[in-house]
């Protein structure tokens, strides 16, 4: 019996992984700016108490945090970019626990910093700004603070809670779940119909979900669930530390929950999270009708939920990375030439992508990097139009990254989770778009439904309803509630027992472990943002397709603003209202025309 098995991370090609020396030409190099901006936290320390003598102290003071944070953010995220692709790289671990640690010391060393400006009073800070024109730059991060005024505490109260986030930051809970689910977990091998092994990993498990051979989807599903469930309590201990560590915030600065302490900062009103969730519930049924249609496309008298991403033709279209790109590019045209031309040289030349499939590499995909830093995806590109869609995803959450950071200073360089998704969702649309008009082969239209089909499966079935189980855990844990390994497998089979009514076989203990499978657990009401992402998305990709006037140009001007207004007010610039429902129901409306398309293809 055979084996196929991943390639080991120093057998990849060069050309298929992402350039970090464009960081660091060395890990030497890392070290000595390791160690530089370790020395230069004292400076920052020196103007605890100066900042409120005036206007020039301030600025000073300002200036001097971001030179310390700009080059250890970029120690940072090349120590957490390393380590991702090969989580057996004792070294890189090493580095990316000595970056955790330096984040948190600059946490610390800084936490004074808004108190500060808070007791300087926002009347005063209005004077200073015409006093000194180069503070105007910070006058939206002022507005921020007063917002956020009855939410950050004295100084030495801020200083405990970064203190208490240095052994139990968000990165470093990550950090363990990943190590744990990335190298400790060790997965059965898939079996094919006629025996064949196939390795089941990170990498490797969304290429074998939607493999051909239904042995093969069904054995590796189960597979990979089983190992979770082996791990189940360690992985609810990890899970609760999270939730704990959210409430613990929540109620140290001061709020009424902890979905209010996460949406509250950014602006976002609590109504936005329970309209998405409502519309969501309501059209349940269009999930319920798409599963009945796919079950009798693949002529199956029971419909399992490793059929969810099956193919319904005997072979699937072949789409190398090279292609990929050029169809994005294509797809992307009516946003301009420069837009396409970065684009298109981060794929290639600049090596924006680390795509290769090898052993150790972390489950997922990603867009990250730092102020003065390229945009870095990590994915594992299959060859597929599934491949397709992550990286037209993924490369629409690095235009946003360039474009913000070339394009503000630093204090606005970093965009909110919630507007984050929006560029992500737009690239999708705008590719799939492209190919439905352009490539008018019914198989590869079927592939190309198969594709959002499976996509929304994720974005607007799987993360809302994620959501709905993080809004209960937190719910649970801030009345004082147990919980447990238990309580959270049987919630998630609950709620995903309602999206699957009768049409889906239900398997309670593998379904169940659903909570456990997504590192997005461990950024608190993130998954959430997802469903909404579609949503602003598709509005935004709506105008610009049409060719409506100004359409593009705002989404441009979008992408650019970075954090430098509140993301709602960011989206209805750019021509999109958050704070209805609307733009999820006609998410929903869009999602309804795949199904009746698929029904007719498949007819």
């Amino acid at each position: 019996m055979s084996q196929k098995s991943l390639a080991l991370r120093s057998e990849v090609p060069t050309e298929k992984t992402w350039n970090l020396e464009s960081i660091f030409a060395t890990p030497e190099h890392w070290e000595e700016t390791y160690q530089s901006v370790q020395a230069q936290l004292p400076e920052i320390e020196k103007y605890q108490g100066k900042f409120s003598e005036n206007a020039q102290s301030l600025l000073k003071g300002l200036e001097t945090f971001e030179q310390v944070f700009i080059p250890g953010m970029q120690v940072y995220v090349y120590a957490g970019l390393a380590a991702s692709v090969d989580v057996g790289d004792q070294e890189a671990a090493a580095r990316f626990g000595q970056g955790r640690g330096l984040l948190a010391k600059m946490r610390a060393a800084t936490a004074f910093v808004e108190p500060e400006i808070m007791a300087i009073g926002f009347e005063a800070l209005k004077k200073w700004i015409e006093e000194e024109p180069r503070l105007a730059i910070y006058e939206h991060y002022f507005d921020q603070l007063r917002k956020r005024g009855a939410h950050v505490r004295p100084p030495e109260v801020e200083e405990v809670i970064a203190m208490v986030g240095d052994p139990l930051p968000p990165k470093m809970v990550l950090a363990a779940y990943s190590s744990l689910t990335n190298a400790d977990l060790k997965f059965e091998p898939a079996i094919s119909s006629d025996g064949e092994k196939l390795e089941v990993g990170q990498s490797s498990i969304g290429s074998l979900i939607t493999h051909e051979d239904r042995e093969v989807r069904r054995t590796a599903w189960e597979n990979y669930a089983d190992s979770y469930l082996d791990f189940k309590n360690t992985l609810a201990s990890i899970q609760t530390q999270v939730i704990q560590r959210d409430v613990f915030n929540m109620r140290a600065r001061r709020y009424d929950s902890s979905l209010q302490a996460s949406l509250q900062p950014f602006s976002i009103p609590e109504e936005v999270f329970h309209n998405l969730i409502d519309v969501f519930k309501k059209n349940l049924p269009t999930w319920h009708r798409y599963w009945r249609i796919r079950r009798q496309a693949l002529g199956y008298e029971k419909f399992h939920v490793y059929d969810i991403k099956a193919p319904i033709m005997e072979t699937k279209p072949t789409v190398p990375y090279e292609q990929a790109v050029e169809w994005i590019c294509e797809g992307m045209a009516p946003l301009g030439d420069e837009y396409v031309d970065v684009m298109r040289a981060g794929c290639t030349t600049n090596r924006w992508v680390d795509r290769a499939l090898n052993k150790g590499k972390r489950q997922g995909a990603f867009s990250w990097g730092a102020y003065g830093t390229q945009p870095f995806i990590m994915m594992s590109y299959a060859d597929d139009i599934f491949s397709l869609s992550t990286l037209a995803h993924e490369l629409g959450h690095s235009m946003h990254s360039h474009y913000s950071r070339h394009a503000q200073p630093f204090v606005y360089s970093q965009y909110s989770l919630f507007v984050a998704e929006v560029a992500s969702n737009f690239n999708q649309a705008m590719t799939r778009d492209y190919l439905f008009k352009t490539l008018d082969d019914p198989t590869f239209q079927l592939a190309l439904i198969e594709e959002a089909m499976s996509n929304y499966h994720r974005y607007f079935f799987i993360m809302p309803t994620l959501a709905r189980w993080e809004l209960e855990m937190h719910y649970r844990v801030e009345k004082g509630e147990p919980v447990s390994a238990k309580s959270m497998s049987d919630l998630t089979a609950e709620l995903f027992k309602e999206g699957y009514a009768d049409e889906v076989e239900f398997d309670h203990d593998r379904i169940g472990i659903t909570w456990a499978q997504f590192g997005h657990m461990y950024m608190d009401f993130y998954v959430y943002q997802y469903a909404t992402g579609i949503s602003g998305a598709n509005a935004l990709a709506e105008g610009v397709l049409s060719g409506k006037e100004g359409a593009a140009e705002k989404y441009i001007d979008f992408l650019k603003a970075g954090s430098s207004q509140y993301p709602l007010e960011t989206l209805k610039t750019a021509g999109v209202d958050m704070t209805s429902p609307e733009p999820v129901e006609k998410a929903f409306a869009v999602l309804a025309s795949y199904v009746d398309r698929f029904e007719e293809l498949v007819s």
